[in-house]
């Protein structure tokens, strides 16, 4: 597939995801590193990019990304920076410091060379974070230093696009089991009420001498004066 087609592909795929986040009135960010900015650029190519997208990071060394987006230097020496704990760590950071809904983040070996990795040319981790949930996909891709790059920015959307649509099912998913919850709940709240009534009613009909209990506010006239009669003054 050669660069000019992969370049529809990533319009295609971002204008997707896109739509997912305007429909429910969201704001993405994005981390990259290898890819240099490549994916920021398919956001903002689309019109009216500013109502749903307020910042990026290109963080290309190890200290920008410990400085920026406040990788753990500990992650990187253990981890490298092609990883997937540093990729969910570059697009946390990313999404605490841009304050938006969503975020991704690219990180991998675009090539020639794998500098000081064992990790092979076209590797890549991508992070998508949000605020309940983050993880990270992986893929390797075979082809030279600007293929790999626009390879890269294309798994990233497809990827944010599958962890988007899993999240809203999973969401609409509890959102009925809620609905559920609710209704059982007030299905049973309804049948205590008519047995509460029932209970009440019974109660009522074996006991008359409760309709006919002494308030100690009707004493009559006579007993009053009866009383009264009794008590003599010296």
């Amino acid at each position: 597939m050669g660069i000019n087609c992969m370049d529809e592909d990533i319009q295609a795929a971002a204008a997707r995801l896109v739509r997912r986040l305007k429909e429910g009135g969201h704001s993405i960010t994005v981390a990259e590193s290898c890819t240099g900015g490549l994916l920021t650029s398919a956001f903002t190519d689309i019109a009216g990019a500013s109502n749903w997208f307020n910042q990026s990071w290109v963080t290309y060394s190890n200290i920008a990304k410990v400085k920026e987006l406040g990788v753990e230097q500990e992650t990187l020496d253990k981890k490298g920076a092609v990883s997937a704990e540093v990729a969910i760590q570059m697009a946390k950071g990313a999404l605490l410091n841009a304050e938006a809904d969503i975020a991704i983040s690219i990180t991998g070996i675009a090539g020639p060379g794998a500098d000081d990795t064992k990790k092979e040319v076209g590797t890549v981790y991508v992070g998508i974070a949000s605020n309940t949930w983050a993880n990270a996909h992986s893929t390797k891709i075979g082809g030279n230093r600007g293929e790999n790059k626009i390879g890269f920015v294309h798994f990233a959307l497809l990827t944010a696009i599958g962890c988007w649509d899993d999240a809203m099912a999973k969401a609409e998913a509890n959102r009925k089991k809620l609905e559920e919850i609710a209704a059982e709940n007030e299905k049973n709240r309804l049948k205590f009420e008519v047995e509460r009534a029932k209970r009440e009613a019974a109660a009522k009909q074996f006991a008359p001498w409760q309709d006919e209990s002494w308030s100690g506010e009707s004493e009559s006239e006579e007993s009053k004066e009866s009383i009264g009669s009794q008590v003599e003054w010296e």
